[in-house]
Order: C-alpha cells, then structure tokens, then sequence
C-alpha cells in the first residue's frame, strides 16, 4: 500500500485517489461525447478543449496520485498548451489525415482562443480536484463531518 503525506501529516493510501481520478477519466470522456452529440459549433469545440485539459488532468492524477492540485493542473494545462503549440507545425496535420487516434489526441490546425479555454479546463478541473481531494484524504470519519 502506497501512502503520501497530506497538509495534516496524516498518511493517506493513494489507492482511492487513483480510483477517484480513472472515475473522472471516465466521467470525462462521457461528458465529451455528450457535449458532441447534444451541442454544435463554438460550445462543442471550445467546451471540448476545456474537457480534453480535464482529462489530461485526471491521467496526470492517476499517473502522479501525490501531485497538488495546482501541480497537476499546471501540468496539464502545459500538456495541452505543448500540443496546441505543435499545431504551427505540419506534424500534427499529417499524422491526423492517417490516424484518428492522433487527430484526437493532437488536433490539426493551431487556435489561438483554444489556449484560453484550456486555461478553464485546467482552472475548472483543478478546483475540482482540490474538492475532491479534500473528501478522499479526509478519510470517511471526517469526510462525514464536512458533508454535515
């Protein structure tokens, strides 16, 4: 059992956190598809970027369970960034005509107001991370006494 220390010195096991963030992975990918199928034009495209910086996140999370909120946050938000970037280059462009997996991991085509809403993504989902966060390391004794 792996454990880290949290903002209490109280040891935590990471094994409900890496729960919680494949939960929000999945929770993720449903909203994205939802968002696609119930929404068009500027609320699908821009409501996608923030929900592919979320997901980023909840990979981080699940990848690096003892990263900090603004840690894992600023870590996706340079991910998507990083990518977005790599869009002023033919790469991207070129292996998206071939592949669907990279077209939706790397887009095609470079969108400045993309870089804002991945900032929201990241905002969003690092709040929410921080929320949650406070409830699963709180343990279920105290994660009662904050629900109250």
């Amino acid at each position: 059992m792996t454990l880290l220390r949290t903002t209490h010195a109280r040891p935590v096991d990471v094994a409900p956190v890496r729960l919680a963030a494949a939960a929000a992975a999945i929770l993720t990918v449903g909203a994205g598809l939802g968002l696609r199928a119930l929404a068009a034009g500027n609320a699908a495209k821009y409501g996608g970027d923030a929900l592919y910086t979320v997901l980023i996140l909840t990979l981080v999370v699940l990848v690096a369970p003892r990263l900090r909120p603004l840690a894992a946050a600023a870590t996706a938000l340079a991910f998507s960034w990083g990518v977005e970037f790599l869009q002023l280059s033919d790469m991207p462009a070129e292996l998206s005509q071939r592949s669907v997996v990279a077209r939706l991991v790397l887009g095609s085509t470079f969108n400045a107001p993309d870089l804002f809403w991945y900032a929201v993504g990241a905002a969003v989902g690092g709040l929410v991370h921080a929320a949650v966060g406070t409830f699963v390391n709180a343990g279920p004794r105290r994660a009662a006494e904050l629900t109250r």
